[in-house]
């Protein structure tokens, strides 16, 4: 067994401000996720209405001045990987009622927390009773996961409650925490906030106060729009305008579906789609007001002459813009759709996803991150073209995962055949994200030394045969040259008995449960090579008896370590693969890969072919600077794994339903 161990850390800083006194976003998120574990949300009263799952402000202040998170995690000591440690990190936050009403406000600013008796109030009042919002929900989700918490007292919230299922995240300076405006950010976010289709709002025939949970779902799909007749200057007659909608309502979509943390925030991304010229203005028929937001801004030295040098976006409640024909391109409204097997629910829940590339190290499932690449269309120049290459062979492989993953599970949910489970293993084996879950799975079941012996052994097999090939190169020997190579092979031997005091010594901490025979062929080999003072091989090894081993020694151990790890091979593959892949972590990335197929035929769109004139928005293609090189700022999208199974729930509901009444149609 290994050793375990405590130890503790804590720490203190202030918290920092922004230039617009703000604290920094990810000081905003773990507070606000913080003090709503720490409370408890129940039903309040508040003009003669019940609001379930809500807190007041006395509540929410009282919390704030004496708040204290603890964190604890466990890992291998560095300096001794046999020993277990877990590190206990206490963070404490105390303030003045005062200045927990103003980081209140913060998060109302940031769409985290709403006011349940007048959801259009942006002010935090000294006695209201508030409501987590579906943004809120998926933050406090993705820091419940991080953390490992079980927040039980939570669960009705999740189940009751819209949650947001996709939120858009933009890169930010480290410095300053200000939102970095490049190519990616500005397309990416245009894309969410214009959807894959115009998103007109469907008319209801009953006088029934809406769904939340429906409204909020119709608007993931995108910014509401509607067709507007205006009179404009210069124009006889009035004129019909597409695709139109209120300023307002822009900011608001942007600080409920995005990591924009307040009205003025997003007004200066909006102001830039005003710029790249994806929205222009039509009207304002309201007078300038003194709660009217403007904010101008002007493109860098490397803007496109095509692009405006400085746009202005004005937020009045009748001040109305459209989506511009070139917004429509970027948008990708008139693209034909050329990839099948969307992920269901999860897809249609939020009218499609967005372009990204699922993180190759991760395993959470519960809130899954999506790392955007670079911009949609390729540089000019070489950089440009290799770097379109890549993407087309990174493109062309994630659709090769989606396809066969599919063929993972037994065949009967799927038109592809099913596989080998000779071929599953290797397939989730050569996957780090399907090796990472497989891993869990195998951790669960009290197995994982299968997991970790092959792969060790992997391990060593490649460094042997670098080692050997290398030694075979060097015909004639320079000065050193030798002694480095003796202390190359001393490391694997070194290795191979780490490798086997761990995995194949007798009571050894992850002991593994192999072939009698190839047991017996082990520790007979071992003890005829290792000899001490006359004295035998018995249990572990030790450092003393590897002395005198020879290279061709340890070859020969390596090839009994490679039977060894066949037989694991085959243990896993029969009895472990078939299991793993009916849970539901592994359908829920399966679903999410299949969910971005769609995606992949949208970048490949993009990625056109090499020297051919970029897909992208007017004055967005050329602002690389003199070397044709991307500039900074990135965006990456996370999923919330509740939302998704909500949705998915619903649809297996309202199939259910279809299907019933067809049948009863057919009794008829």
């Amino acid at each position: 067994m290994a050793q375990a161990g405590r130890s503790s850390h804590s720490s203190s800083h202030m918290m920092k401000t922004t230039k617009r006194g703000r604290p920094f976003l990810k000081d905003t998120l773990d507070l606000f996720a913080t003090l709503v574990v720490s409370l408890d949300l129940t039903t309040h009263r508040q003009f003669f209405r019940q609001i379930p799952n809500s807190f007041t402000t006395d509540e929410a202040c009282a919390n704030l001045a004496n708040l204290k998170f603890s964190q604890s995690t466990r890992g291998p000591d560095p300096k001794d990987p046999t020993r277990i440690v877990t590190t206990t990190t206490t963070t404490t936050f105390s303030m003045s009622r005062e200045m927990a009403k103003s980081m209140c406000q913060h998060f109302m600013d940031a769409r985290l927390i709403e006011n349940a008796g007048d959801r259009q109030s942006n002010i935090f009042k000294d006695r209201g009773t508030y409501q987590v919002t579906p943004k809120g929900l998926h933050i406090l989700e993705r820091f419940i996961t991080k953390n490992g918490m079980t927040a039980d007292h939570l669960v009705k919230v999740f189940a009751t409650q819209p949650i947001c299922m996709k939120l858009l995240h933009l890169e930010r300076r480290a410095e300053d925490d200000d939102i970095i405006i490049s190519q990616t950010p500005i397309v990416d976010l245009f894309r969410r906030f214009a959807g894959r289709q115009p998103n007109y709002p469907t008319t209801s025939e009953t006088n029934m106060p809406p769904d939340p949970a429906q409204e909020h779902h119709e608007r993931a799909k995108g910014i509401f729009l509607q067709d507007v007749t205006e009179r404009v200057d210069g124009q006889k007659g009035p004129q019909l305008f597409r695709y139109c909608f209120y300023s307002p309502a822009a900011l608001d979509w942007l600080c409920d579906f995005s990591s924009i943390v307040a009205r003025d925030e997003a007004a200066e991304l909006m102001a830039h789609f005003v710029r790249y010229q994806l929205i222009q203005y039509v009207t304002d028929h309201s007078s300038r007001r003194e709660d009217t937001i403007s904010f101008e801004v002007k493109g860098g030295p490397g803007t496109s002459i095509r692009a405006l040098p400085k746009a202005e976006f004005i937020c009045n409640p009748k001040t109305l813009y459209r989506l511009t024909d070139e917004g429509q391109r970027t948008a990708r409204w008139n693209v034909p759709s050329r990839a099948g097997g969307a992920s269901g629910a999860a897809t249609a829940a939020n009218g499609g996803d967005q372009s990204g590339r699922p993180s190759e190290d991760s395993s959470e499932v519960h809130a899954t991150d999506i790392n955007y690449g670079p911009g949609a269309g390729p540089t000019a120049g070489p950089k440009g073209m290799a770097a379109a290459q890549e993407a087309q062979a990174q493109l062309q492989r994630k659709g090769s995962v989606a396809e066969r993953m599919n063929k993972l599970d037994d065949g009967s949910a799927h038109d592809s055949p099913k596989e080998s489970n000779t071929d599953r293993l290797k397939f989730i084996l050569a996957e780090p994200a399907l090796r990472s879950l497989f891993r869990d799975f195998l951790r669960g079941n009290f197995c994982e030394e299968n997991l970790s012996f092959w792969l060790e052994v992997e391990d060593l097999k490649r460094r042997f045969v670098t080692s050997s090939s290398a030694s075979a190169a060097s015909a004639v020997p320079t000065a050193g040259k030798g002694s480095q190579m003796e202390k190359h092979q001393d490391g694997l031997i070194k290795m191979a008995f780490v490798i086997f005091n761990t995995f194949l010594a007798h009571s050894s901490p992850c002991e593994l449960n192999i072939d009698h025979g190839l047991r017996n062929e082990l520790d007979a080999y071992l003890s005829n090579v290792l000899s001490v003072d006359g004295k035998g091989f018995v249990g572990k090894v030790e450092p003393a008896q590897t002395a005198q081993f020879t290279a061709t020694q340890l070859q020969n151990m390596i090839r009994l370590y490679e039977r060894i790890q066949n037989h694991v091979f085959r243990l896993m593959a029969t009895d472990s693969v078939p299991k793993f892949v009916k849970t539901r972590q592994f359908v829920q990335l399966r679903q999410y890969v299949q969910g971005l197929e769609q995606v992949d035929a949208d970048m490949r769109l993009a990625v056109e072919t090499v020297g051919s004139p970029p897909s992208a928005p007017v004055g967005v293609s050329h602002e690389y600077g003199d070397y044709g090189e991307e500039p900074a700022g990135r965006t990456y999208m996370t999923i919330s794994t509740a939302a998704n199974e909500k949705a998915r729930a619903l649809a297996t509901k309202a199939d259910a339903k279809r299907v019933g009444a067809g049948a009863t149609t057919a009794a008829r």
